[in-house]
């Protein structure tokens, strides 16, 4: 298809999109080539959730990595974009069980089998969408790898890990705080805890210090649980507390002696800022717990009834045992207040049960010894991964060097169900990828594993591991670059990393990309609750991907923030209908002109030569821009050459040529104009793939798509350093002159004579080549060019670089209609003037008057007196 088509006078994104999305993957161009000559360059997604659809941020995070995909692909490297999609755990389940909810069906009326159904009816139609969305944002993925990560291959490299962890001695059991509901004696995940607000009490106690020196209050909305307090929680930082520090506490009916502790958490400004801790029955309190080394006491059975450790109250249930204790502690005198109050209490959604946070037995992965190995990559720079921004490298470092032990079970049915089997009988604890041969006598666990689990193994798992012979994971593993929010390094970031250096001994990726996360234009977060949220598909309707995709690569710097405006998506849609006019100006003047006809070799004109020198200039910038992730640089580097240089000087100087007489010089404008807005077109195809594919399939082009077209290069037989002197020099000047005119309203009809000083010779013969331009852009009447030129009487002078240029008053303006009009000037600035020496002037408004507020006026008076002198001269000027 070479350029013998003309294009339609308006730019139609809808159509288009879709013909040459459809166009690509039916071609395979997004496919690596497979070729062992070219080097490999591969990239995975981070995969959607299977939650629902792509928001702006996902938009975001596609194109960031669609414009390396492409860059890379044209550049040679044999590409992979792999894409797939995430189960993600309790946001699915959350999501099916809310529509079951909405049939009056429960996920327990199912069962596990059948729930397990409905989710992946729900992951079949929600993949449809993401499929459909990534196709609107245009990205260039291979469809044919896509994974996902329940899908047989992912479920067993999962178990793979897990196996291997166990037998490693890095996963075990250990205690943990989970949401139970007491009445089914079942774990609860947290989205089926229902929270409801309820009218409960505060009950505040004085807990006696051991020493018999005082006492200490805290208070209570469990009073029950203070049977298990292990100790009594203080901020450092608080003086009325500091000297108890490390004192001990003899805890009521119990009679144990309990520490205090100092510990951050603790709110000063909250009740009397001293809190009792019972890490068995709270979440916060378990981490407080952990963080001191405090013993987890149990207070109660798994039905809600109070245990052994309760004491005299064993059998009762937890709210018979609140009852009795509350009087039992008023009786002591230890509790001296109750005061009612409204608070959110946890529901089973399953009984309506009040939620017990309750310590249980779940699946942990030993990290110091993962992450220690994590971090040493970093040591070295052949290991190390990359951070950009690298401020980033001390968010992902700090987390690795304070790790925690990483609890992985989750008390859920969509997930990867973890590989254990409990022995019916003994209790014995199997760990294997199938179930032992005896099954009949086994129980496998219930629970599944967090989702993070299996999306840490996302960069290997996806290329064949654990088959180490796989194909793909030879060739494209490490990956090259992985693209992601700041808000995920701890989650997900650094748990691919740990995981890739255990399992396949190196990084997972040689880079990082960091992005921010996207704000509505107020800088607030896009959230369903403020309603702020925009769907990419409402601004892809509106002004096509192209300007959405644009606006996103370049509204933000790496690392920080991104804040959606629709003005800017319409200024870029204003720049895709730039590019489009320019490109159908050009082929209307290139009719028949085909690819290997195209001659830059024969003479060019100043105004050929320097677009020629730019497009190399621009390609080796971009090029530079693209491979160090600085993309909102890349994409201001090619609207400013394609807006100034190409559209608003290359083109109107090539009309000149184009028509005018000389053939041979029409020739090779057109060649040019062909070969720069081909080049073009191939660096911006990154950003803005849709209308870059159009208009180059219109221009004579060599090969089947843009995709695959080899990216420009800076060539140094086509740079020329003293035609880009030369058109600076002539720019200025053409410039300089069309601003005179707009001020003194000449318009550019009307022609004006035009004097030129140069400051030396080497400037006259530039300016001289440069005649045919001056007399194009500046419609003089004459124009002179000498070093000896005298002084014109009665001119508007201007000094540019190595020239003086004078335009003779006489034929610019009516001298006296200019005087009377600057003479008004100087009665208006007259007045501002003696307005503010009265002012200042006025004792009561300096004394009164914030000093600022002097300074400004006397700023003022000094700018008008300026201003003054100004006009004043151009009027003695003007009547000498």
């Amino acid at each position: 298809m070479d350029g013998h088509h003309s294009m339609p006078t308006k730019y139609e994104p809808k159509e288009t999109e879709k013909k040459w999305y459809d166009y690509w993957v039916k071609g395979e161009f997004f496919k690596p080539a497979d070729d062992p000559n070219k080097e490999p360059y591969s990239i995975v997604i981070p995969p959607p959730n299977v939650t629902g659809r792509l928001h702006l941020g996902h938009a975001w995070d596609a194109t960031l990595q669609d414009i390396l995909a492409r860059t890379k692909r044209m550049q040679g490297y044999d590409t992979l974009w792999l894409p797939g999609m995430d189960h993600a755990g309790i946001a699915t389940q959350a999501k099916v069980e809310g529509r079951l909810r909405e049939e009056g069906i429960s996920k327990y009326d199912l069962g596990r089998e059948a729930f397990l159904e409905k989710s992946w009816e729900w992951k079949e139609e929600y993949a449809s969408f993401i499929r459909e969305q990534w196709s609107k944002v245009g990205i260039s993925v291979d469809y044919s790898r896509e994974r996902f990560t329940l899908d047989k291959g992912l479920s067993d490299a999962v178990n793979e890990v897990f196996v291997s962890l166990y037998e490693k001695g890095l996963i075990y059991r250990g205690e943990y705080i989970i949401n139970w509901d007491p009445q089914t004696k079942t774990a609860l995940s947290d989205i089926e805890v229902i929270h409801q607000e309820i009218q409960g009490a505060f009950y505040h106690m004085n807990y006696p210090l051991a020493d018999g020196s005082g006492v200490i209050e805290v208070a209570t909305t469990r009073p029950e649980t203070m049977l298990g307090d292990t100790a009594i929680a203080v901020h450092p930082k608080d003086e009325r507390y500091t000297h108890l520090i490390g004192k001990m506490v003899k805890l009521p009916i119990v009679g144990r002696e309990i520490p205090i502790v100092a510990d951050e958490y603790v709110d000063r400004e909250f009740g009397s800022g001293a809190v009792k801790i019972t890490p068995a029955h709270d979440p916060n309190d378990f981490e407080i717990g952990n963080r001191h080394d405090l013993p987890r006491v149990l207070v109660m059975n798994e039905d809600g009834t109070m245990n052994d450790n309760a004491g005299s109250y064993e059998g009762m249930d937890r709210f018979v045992c609140r009852k009795q204790i509350v009087n039992d502690l008023q009786e002591q005198g230890v509790l001296f207040k109750i005061e009612e109050h409204m608070h959110s209490v946890g529901h089973s959604e399953r009984s309506g049960a009040v939620v017990e946070p309750y310590l249980s037995t779940q699946w942990f992965v030993k990290m110091k010894p993962l992450a220690d190995e994590a971090l040493k990559l970093q040591q070295d720079e052949e290991t190390k991964i990359t951070f950009v921004p690298e401020r980033f490298e001390n968010t992902y470092t700090r987390w690795m060097e304070n790790i925690r032990d990483w609890c992985i079970s989750r008390q859920l049915w969509w997930g990867h169900r973890i590989p254990a089997w409990h022995h019916k009988e003994t209790g014995e604890i199997y760990v294997g990828k199938e179930a032992p041969a005896d099954s009949q006598n086994w129980e496998q666990d219930e629970d599944v594993l967090d989702t993070w689990f299996s999306s840490a193994l996302w960069p290997f798992s996806t290329m064949g591991w654990p088959n180490e012979e796989a194909a793909d994971l030879k060739r494209y593993y490490p990956t090259g670059v992985l693209v992601t929010g700041y808000d995920i390094i701890a989650f997900w970031v650094s748990r691919m990393i740990f995981q890739g250096k255990e399992f396949t001994g190196e990084r997972p990726f040689k880079d990082v990309l960091i992005h921010g996360l996207i704000r509505d234009s107020e800088g607030r977060k896009m959230s369903k609750s403020l309603g702020n949220g925009v769907d990419p598909i409402e601004v892809i309707e509106k002004y096509g991907a192209d300007s959405l995709r644009f606006f996103l690569a370049t509204g933000s710097t790496p690392g920080n923030d991104l804040r959606f405006y629709w003005e800017k998506v319409e200024s870029t849609w204003n720049f895709g209908n730039k590019i489009w006019n320019a490109s159908r100006f050009a082929l209307m003047n290139m009719e028949g002109l085909k690819y290997e006809n195209i001659d830059l070799s024969s003479e060019k004109t100043i105004a050929d030569k320097w677009i020629l020198t730019r497009l190399g200039e621009t390609a080796g910038s971009v090029t530079r821009l693209i491979d160090t992730y600085e993309f909102g640089e890349a994409g201001r580097t090619l609207y400013s050459f394609i807006w100034d240089d190409v559209c608003d000087w290359y083109i109107e100087m090539a009309k000149l040529t184009l028509y005018g007489e000389d053939e041979q010089a029409k020739e090779t404008t057109r060649s040019v104009l062909a070969h720069v807005l081909d080049h073009t077109m191939r660096m911006l195809h990154p950003f803005m793939p849709f209308i870059t594919e159009e208009i180059w399939q219109h221009l004579p082009h060599k090969g089947e798509s843009i995709t695959v077209a080899e990216w420009p290069a800076p060539n140094s037989e086509l740079d020329f350093p003293e035609a880009v002197v030369d058109m600076e020099s002539l720019k200025g000047l053409i410039r300089s002159i069309r601003n005179t005119r707009s001020e003194l309203n000449v318009p550019m009809s009307k022609q004006i004579e035009l004097m030129i000083r140069p400051a030396n010779e080497e400037m006259a013969s530039r300016l001289n080549r440069g005649a045919s331009y001056i007399e194009k852009f500046a419609n003089p009447s004459t124009l002179q060019i000498s070093t000896d030129l005298a002084t014109p009487e009665k001119a508007m002078s201007h000094a540019l670089t190595s020239m003086e240029v004078f335009l003779p008053l006489a034929g610019l303006l009516n001298i006296e209609a200019e005087v009377a009009r600057l003479e008004k000037e100087v009665e208006k600035l007259d007045k501002e003037v003696e307005r503010i020496v009265k002012k200042l002037s006025n004792q009561g408004f300096v004394a009164k008057a914030p000093a600022h507020v002097v300074e400004e006026e006397k700023a003022k008076k000094e700018d008008y007196e300026a201003k003054r002198q100004t006009v004043m001269e151009r009027i003695a000027e003007l009547r000498a």
